[in-house]
């Protein structure tokens, strides 16, 4: 049989709900569109609104509730090179929706993704102090943070991609790529990517106001933030955030001096206008905090402090021409990181400076005929860094900076989706050149399928290779008990994934299985058999992880009571490693054997709410203690809860994590706190 693309299809559509996306009108051309049913509750709501009858407005809750996947369906998303909606997406990418993210406990974004069953979030510190956040098994190096679509990557080190500029209520959603991205997104993205989206006026009834809000709570823990929006009839809006947080901290030195203290704001701008034919969008961010980081890297110095700035700008615009559309973007980030081994005296041990600097211009095009869609483009990165200690001497040494490297990279990718009435397919490749150790010109393809029965099911498969440069760090960081290989290799994968997807009005269940195939896996390991061993960087030979996940959705508002839903969410993962006994792995061959969510969001009474978040998992690997015992990582529980009264205007809430108030520890030697309970109250004003 000989399948038509579906841009040459006549089939009627129905709209199960309005949206105001660009490429909703775009994606039906060529197409007779109908609307067949205008939603009741769309109408109940607006008479709501003269009547304050609550019947009403508890109808359109729970319309909205049970049309969550078929929203999700129409976000465009960055799964592909060329734009895709979720429901067309060839491959299988989570998102966290501005619902999910505003009823979440969580006082960071890092906290945000403890929940996402793929990805591991291991915490040195609390409030975003410093996470580190995997992918299936990886290391916090080894996958791409985005902002905007905008990659935000510190090169010295993945243990800084977090320090985002944006507040958590500028977030309109988050999209998790599990598995290798390099076709999409270029280096870095090894084993996935995560993309935050924000847009400041998404939340407002007419598109401009004013949010505030401020919450306290244990050990000396305070948070103030405002947000100011616009909209302009024209096409043009912008929105200016900020904020500012502090705590005590929840544990002490020997010493008995505060070692877990944080002091940090955050500012960020962001703009644009949508016009016919092109749309502009820009930001530009700061965020800088200085806390406490007690045994963060050495068991035997409880008294370690760190000091972090970020500065974040872009452009981007999008051209849709009469045939072709074309994006691109520029972009420009800055960071500086000062570490103290001693805290406040580098008498002993000095300071590490580090100042990296990140230019990129990217250019993406893709057009429509009778064949699909076709995407092609580049992109240019260059990664700069002058530190005391990181890269080859400088020939003019400056202030503390008496090191420095710097490196491109260059990348071409071409895209070819088929998109027919059940299946999308979506093939290409990138070529990328380094000039880092004079790499060639290296090709990574990649292949994604997905295959759609009746409206309920959906099946994807898929087969992608990919890449991640050594950081600096990783590269040259000789000091302190480590020994860093300048001759590293770059990391190479290879995975291949099948999964399945079954989506009704009452729940949704995902299920996929995977394996990846490392080669010169870069890791920091130490021989237990030393008499004073050290921590070294190697590539090891291979590394081999499979892994199961699965997640059930159900919305018993269909059933039972609006404003309510039930997640539950499993991972498994085994890695077979080349590796001895007595090695010692600081990140690659330590990974969540078993990881285990559940979340509960539910409605008690009028404008109250309920959330609990329970989360179990169980690590695999050990650690040294600062006298020398090597330990097991033991399994964990953690319970999370937030009840929150909303109304039109305003929300208080209060909210605790680690409930039953369990000792864990994510890394070795660095113990998270207990529990932790939070007061907060949010005030909206709208134009």
């Amino acid at each position: 049989m000989k399948y038509k693309s579906i841009f040459n299809q006549r089939k009627a559509l129905r709209f199960r709900q309005f949206i105001r996306k660009r490429y909703a009108l775009f994606a039906c051309l060529g197409r007779v569109v109908t609307i067949g049913v205008l939603s009741v509750a769309t109408l109940q709501s607006a008479t709501a609104a003269h009547r304050h009858v609550s019947t009403e407005e508890d109808m359109a809750d729970t319309t909205r509730i049970v049309d969550k996947e078929a929203t999700l369906d129409d976000v465009e998303i960055t799964g592909s090179r060329a734009p895709l909606a979720l429901g067309q997406a060839a491959r299988m990418v989570t998102v966290l929706s501005r619902d999910e993210i505003q009823a979440a406990p969580v006082q960071s974004i890092n906290d945000l993704l403890k929940m996402a069953v793929g990805v591991d979030v291991r915490q040195r510190g609390p409030i975003g102090a410093q996470t580190d956040v995997s992918i299936r098994g990886g290391t916090q190096e080894q996958i791409t943070i985005l902002l905007n679509g905008i990659n935000i990557c510190d090169p010295q080190t993945g243990h800084n991609a977090f320090d985002l500029p944006c507040d958590i209520s500028d977030i309109e959603r988050i999209e998790v790529l599990e598995g290798p991205a390099a076709r999409v997104f270029g280096t870095s993205s090894l084993v996935g990517a995560i993309n935050i989206v924000t847009n400041p006026s998404s939340d407002l009834p007419r598109g401009g106001g004013v949010k505030l809000r401020a919450e306290g709570g244990s050990f000396g823990y305070a948070q103030a933030a405002a947000r100011f929006s616009t909209f302009s009839p024209r096409g043009g809006w912008e929105g200016v955030s900020t904020s500012f947080t502090r705590s005590d901290g929840y544990s002490r030195s020997k010493a008995g001096h505060l070692n877990s203290d944080y002091c940090g704001g955050k500012a960020f701008y962001q703009g644009g206008y949508d016009g016919e034919q092109i749309q502009l969008n820009w930001h530009a961010g700061m965020s800088t905090k200085g806390y406490g980081s007690n045994t963060f890297y050495s068991a035997k110095y409880d008294e370690q402090f760190e000091k972090t700035t970020k500065l974040f700008t872009a452009v981007k615009t999008n051209v849709q021409g009469s045939r072709f559309k074309v994006q691109s973007a520029i972009y420009w980030n800055r960071g500086y990181d000062r570490f103290e081994l001693i805290r406040g005296d580098e008498s002993k041990v000095p300071f590490n400076h580090h100042r990296t600097d990140v230019f990129g211009i990217n250019l993406n095009s893709y057009f429509d005929w009778a064949a699909g869609r076709t995407a092609f483009g580049a992109e240019f990165r260059n990664e700069d860094i002058v530190s005391s200690n990181l890269g080859e001497p400088l020939n003019n040494p400056h202030g503390d900076y008496k090191c420095g490297l710097n490196r491109s990279n260059l990348s071409l990718h071409l895209e070819h989706n088929i998109l027919l009435r059940r299946l999308t397919l979506s093939a290409g490749f990138v070529a990328v050149k380094n000039t880092w150790n004079e790499m060639p010109f290296t090709l990574y393809p990649g292949i994604d399928a997905s295959y759609r029965i009746g409206e309920h099911w959906k099946f994807y498969a898929s087969y992608n290779e990919s890449l991640r440069m050594p950081s600096f760090t990783e590269l040259y960081y000789s000091v302190g008990g480590h020994k860093a290989d300048k001759y590293l290799k770059p990391e190479e994968l290879r995975a291949i994934e099948g999964g399945v997807r079954y989506t009704s009005r009452a729940f949704s269940v995902k299920a996929s299985v995977f394996h990846h195939h490392q080669h010169n896996t870069i890791d920091w390991v130490m021989d237990t058999r030393e008499a004073d061993p050290i921590w070294q960087s190697v590539n090891l030979t291979k590394v081999n992880t499979f892994g199961q996940e699965i997640t059930l959705s159900i919305s018993p508002s269909t059933l039972l009571t609006p404003h309510s839903s039930i997640t539950i969410s499993y991972c498994h993962l085994h890695q077979q490693k080349q590796e001895a006994d007595y090695l010692q792995s600081q990140y690659s061959l330590e990974y969540l054997r078993h990881k285990l969510t559940a979340q509960l969001r539910m409605r008690l009474a009028t404008h109250l709410d309920l959330s609990l978040g329970y989360r179990w998992q169980d690590r695999m690997g050990t650690y040294t203690d600062a006298s020398g015992q090597v330990h097991d990582y033991h399994p964990y529980s953690v319970v999370d809860a937030r009840l929150a009264w909303t109304s039109d205007t305003a929300r208080f809430y209060v909210e605790g994590n680690n409930l039953t108030n369990h000792h864990y520890v994510d890394y070795g030697n660095v113990p998270q706190p207990g529990c932790w309970l939070t007061v907060g109250a949010q005030y909206d004003l709208s134009f």
